[in-house]
C-alpha cells in the first residue's frame, strides 16, 4: 500500500497520514457495500488494504456513518470530515481504483464499482 499512498501524496498533494485514512475509508466503504466475493478478491490482491481499513475505523457505517447518512454521500461526508475538498476526494478515489485494478485486475474492481449505486460517477 506504500506505493498507492506515495502516488496519492504526490498527485493529490496531501500528507501520508491523511492519504492512509482516506484510502482506508474508501476501501472500508467498498468492503461494506460491495459484493463480498469480489471485495475479498480485490483486497487479497492489495497487501495491507485490510490494515488501512482497520486503521480508518473499519468498514461499517457505525454510529458516525449513521449520523452522516449512508451510501456514497455518507462516504463523501466522512472524507470531507478529514478536511478534504472535492478535488482531493476525486483524486484519491481515482488513484485508489486505478491501483486496485493494477493489483486485482479490472473485472473484480469493476463489479464492485458497478454494484454500488452512484459510485461510478465518482471514480
Amino acid at each position: 500500500m506504500d506505493e498507492l499512498i506515495n502516488r496519492i501524496t504526490t498527485s493529490v498533494g496531501i500528507d501520508a497520514d491523511k492519504a492512509e485514512n482516506a484510502v482506508g475509508m474508501i476501501l472500508g466503504f467498498l468492503q461494506s457495500e460491495g459484493p463480498q466475493d469480489k471485495i475479498a478478491e480485490m483486497l487479497d490482491a492489495m497487501p495491507g488494504a485490510r490494515d488501512l481499513i482497520e486503521k480508518a475505523g473499519g468498514g461499517g457505517g457505525g454510529m458516525l456513518g449513521g449520523m452522516m447518512g449512508g451510501g456514497v454521500m455518507g462516504l463523501g461526508s466522512k472524507l470531507m470530515g478529514l478536511g478534504l475538498g472535492m478535488g482531493e476526494i476525486s483524486g484519491i478515489s481515482k488513484e485508489t481504483i486505478s491501483y486496485a485494478k493494477e493489483q486485482a485486475g479490472d473485472e473484480p474492481v469493476d463489479e464492485v464499482i458497478n454494484s454500488i449505486p452512484g459510485l461510478s460517477q465518482f471514480v
